[in-house]
């Protein structure tokens, strides 16, 4: 059985592949493994490309896991909140080259990113929750504030809009779409250029940009525990 996220390391550029059925949902296996990737990825001091397959990077969180238990969700989610505030305090450069779809949790894989490049096509970016019954819970309300256009922010949170890949380029989504077959040499492009930079100025300046969203987070996080999903 193949793993749900594989690792690639070429001229010091990492590429994280997430492979987990027709949605590539993100179940506790998959953060396991990006957690993983990402442990290698320091240990390679690599720049990190995260992609999906073929018109998709991430439908959101597997429905088996958060369907199965009101805990079994928390732990999920948590899960996935601690992977966000992970990918966002990062030390080396993230890009994702998102191939298509990304709903949800893939969503928010593009807002925890310091580089996203979208494809052209019919393809649908944004944050379903209320639409399918689910209250937004704080990491995820934080994270949006803190990467989404101020004129999108709530229309994206509260009514669940969903965009095309242009307009998630102008909600703050994606910096950059290109045609499909395009993407991955893009995002190569990309980690060549983000090589021109101190890596170390990165890191640091990072963590100064996003000290306050880092420490909300950190907050959040605590609460969604606390509170569970609903509240």
């Amino acid at each position: 059985m193949s793993e749900p996220v594989s690792y690639q390391l070429d001229d010091g550029v990492a590429t994280l592949t997430l492979s987990n059925g027709k949605v590539n949902a993100i179940s506790p296996d998959v953060i396991k493994g990006f957690n993983q990737a990402l442990d290698r990825a320091v240990q390679d001091k690599a720049i990190v490309i995260i992609t999906g397959q073929p018109g998709i990077l991430s439908g959101g969180y597997d429905l088996k896991v958060m369907t199965a238990s009101p805990e079994s969700a928390l732990s999920l989610v948590t899960q996935g909140s601690l992977l966000s505030r992970r990918m966002l305090s990062h030390p080396y450069p993230i890009i994702v080259a998102c191939p298509g779809h990304a709903v949800a949790k893939g969503a928010f894989l593009l807002l925890s990113a310091d580089y996203r490049i979208g494809v052209e096509g019919n393809f649908t970016i944004g944050l379903n929750e209320v639409k399918i019954g689910l209250t937004m819970h704080w990491v995820g309300i934080e994270t949006a504030r803190d990467r989404l256009s101020k004129a999108v922010f709530q229309r994206s949170v509260i009514n669940a809009e969903m965009f095309n890949p242009q307009s998630a380029l102008e909600a703050g989504f994606l910096d950059a779409v290109v045609a499909p077959e395009e993407l991955m040499s893009a995002a190569r492009a990309m980690a060549q250029q983000l090589k021109t930079i101190n890596l170390k100025a990165h890191a640091k300046t990072k963590l100064k940009v996003r000290k306050a969203l880092l420490e909300a987070l950190d907050q959040a996080i605590e609460i969604d525990k606390t509170t569970g999903l609903i509240s």
